[in-house]
């Protein structure tokens, strides 16, 4: 059924609003003789920013209202909204090494080296306004963390940019504690008003009609009715976990898995859901003093208190030289979980692995949209252990980092948790939030790759994958920046 509403077709159909999908959108509409619809599940709260919810514009606040799931597993937050993360994260942007790149290219080409993707990444922090925090919006425990870095020895870096391991400042997407999330900085006003772009919120991607090696339809749900989309080009942007369960329920994966949902087998890609890495972490929680809770209670009277302001990028002893596979996290604030009496906060140092050699996947449930998927991110599980290491060295350099900011805050009570046990470390592992790889590129002979360089997805001839999925590993880096850049790359693939 098609929904007479709607224009019989389009040029472009771009499955997912989210970072990746508001810049494919901005810019395949760009050419006023290519028609582009914009399909995202979740809620278009419009142009002006007025008109959103107060708690997705505060950038002093990880929102979790616009998710797929409410009250599930940590790891699972994903969001429901045009705009995608860039409305419930931490609006931080840092950029990986020139590791990360060697990586990249060695699966999807050249593009994706540091040379080539650095105009995209100017691109994406002109669009998206990002900035370096200001000293105002630094806590007493931010600044007394940069010091500390810097008498440990570590040099001063550019957060935003390939180069050393080191400290500073990320890159924001926020002024004054007001979110500039991808749909304000893509999908503007000016760029709503085309009449070749088309954006529908509120569409629940079902499937897409694969035959014979070629997209026929996107099937989707539109105001409680099914509908189907036709476009010349179909683009994936769904996200890690969205991506491979729309191909999934195509037809697009391993066959056995498909069989076992009573899903038809259209094309045998063994890498869909597959390769799912993330970066773990955990917290090392310290004993404000009462000077520091005084300090960051004034800081939240005057409406400039925020967790993080800054973080030291670290190299564990298997970490190649030049690169680095930890970040070191101070915080102090209000708690992400829970409650404190009123003038207490949480303080702590988080160590994150960001270059984990685990890998999970994502697989179905059953064939029905509605169904969340089966997700198994696999912290801390490589046979040799070397993850676990790896963290246990992060948490020994957050250690120092704490022992050179005692005056503001003292260990808790209880073992260090460096100390800990391998058990009672997976015990205590978070997350950063910075899921890629179930869609990885690779070349086609390749059984774990689904997508080749340029997004397209190998046996399938008009159908991309332009998100976080694409990327076989994941950068020693916040991924909302290199996903912006990388989106915009690919959105110039596919206008070539």
């Amino acid at each position: 059924m098609t929904n007479p509403a709607l224009p019989s077709g389009y040029d472009v159909v771009v499955l997912g609003g989210g970072v990746a999908g508001c810049v494919l959108a901005a810019r395949l509409s760009e050419d006023p003789g290519r028609s582009v619809c914009l399909v995202e599940a979740g809620p278009d709260y419009g142009p002006r920013q007025q008109d959103w919810p107060r708690k997705v514009l505060n950038a002093r606040a990880l929102p979790r209202d616009d998710v797929w799931e409410r009250h599930t597993a940590f790891y699972r937050i994903r969001a429901r909204v045009l705009g995608g993360s860039s409305c419930i994260n931490g609006a931080w942007n840092t950029w990986g090494s020139h590791a990360d790149h060697a990586e990249w290219t060695r699966a999807g080409g050249d593009r994706w080296s540091a040379a080539a993707l650095e105009p995209y990444r100017l691109k994406a922090v002109e669009r998206m306004g990002l900035r370096t925090p200001p000293d105002d919006e630094l806590s007493a425990w931010a600044s007394a963390a940069l010091v500390a870095a810097r008498e440990l020895g570590h040099q001063e870096v550019d957060m935003g940019a390939c180069g050393l391991p080191g400290y500073g400042r990320p890159l924001i997407n926020a002024v004054d504690g007001l979110r500039f999330n991808a749909a304000f900085a893509y999908l503007d006003p000016a760029t709503r008003s085309r009449p070749n772009l088309t954006i529908l919120g509120g569409a629940l991607v079902d499937r897409l009609d694969v035959r014979a090696g070629r997209v026929h339809g996107a099937r989707v749900v539109l105001d409680g009715e099914r509908t189907t989309l036709t476009a010349g080009t179909y683009v994936l942007a769904s996200g890690t976990f969205g991506s491979p369960a729309v191909l999934l329920r195509s037809g697009v994966g391993p066959a056995g898995d498909l069989k076992e949902n009573g899903i038809h087998c259209e094309v045998e890609l063994p890498g869909v859901g597959a390769n799912l890495s993330d970066q773990p972490g955990v917290f090392m929680p310290l004993s404000p003093t009462a000077g520091l809770n005084a300090a960051l209670a004034a800081k939240e009277a005057d409406g400039k208190l925020y967790v993080s302001r800054m973080l030291v990028r670290a190299a564990s002893e298997y970490c190649p030289d030049g690169a680095w596979d930890l970040h070191l996290l101070p915080t102090a604030g209000p708690p992400l979980f829970g409650s404190l009496p009123p003038g207490e906060y949480e303080a702590g140092i988080s160590a994150f692995l960001m270059k984990p050699l685990s890998r999970g996947h994502v697989r179905l449930r059953s064939a029905d949209p509605l169904e969340p998927p089966e997700i198994d991110p696999a912290f801390l599980t490589d046979p040799d252990g070397r993850d676990v290491a790896v963290l246990r060295s992060g948490l020994e350099k957050a250690q120092a980092l704490a022992g050179a900011m005692r005056a503001l805050a003292a260990p808790a009570d209880g073992a260090p948790p460096h100390a800990l046990s391998d058990a009672e470390l997976r015990g205590r592992v978070g997350t950063y939030w910075h899921p890629v790889g179930t869609c990885a590129m690779g070349p086609a002979g390749d059984p774990r790759a689904v997508v080749d360089g340029q997004g397209a997805v190998h046996g399938v001839e008009n159908l991309r994958i332009a998100d976080a999925s694409v990327l076989p590993t994941v950068p020693a880096a916040n991924t909302q920046l290199p996903v912006l850049a990388a989106a915009e790359m690919l959105a110039d693939a596919l206008r070539a």
